[in-house]
């Protein structure tokens, strides 16, 4: 067994006024290897810039400005994780959901 002890004590982080949170079980449930690397960007992306109830209003522009996407990829991207049912979207507004029970098994779309 490995022991941990603190690598820099001087950079321990905290949790500040403004914090958001992926659950350790998006990991541990096989999530994160379930989605494609845009995916996985996406939701990171959406995770960071929703409120307290997982939502957020970036626009696709933005979003794709950002990640550095293009529109047929973020598009793509946004859609798989609909269907993972990892996030909502109503045309304006996201929101990140609770992680279902399981992880999507399909693999998607090869990431370019």
């Amino acid at each position: 067994m490995i022991r941990k002890k603190i690598l820099s004590p001087g950079r321990i982080r905290s949790i500040d006024k403004s914090f958001c949170f992926i659950p350790h079980r998006f990991l541990t449930g096989g999530f994160l290897q379930s989605l494609t690397r845009h995916e996985l960007a996406l939701y990171v992306f959406l995770v960071l810039a929703s409120d307290k109830h997982g939502l957020s209003f970036y626009s696709d522009r933005s979003i794709c400005c950002i990640l550095g996407l293009v529109e047929e990829d973020y598009l793509f991207a946004r859609s798989s994780l609909i269907h993972k049912d990892l996030i909502t979207y109503d045309g304006t507004l996201f929101q990140v959901l609770s992680l279902p029970a399981n992880a999507h098994k399909t693999l998607g779309r090869a990431a370019r």
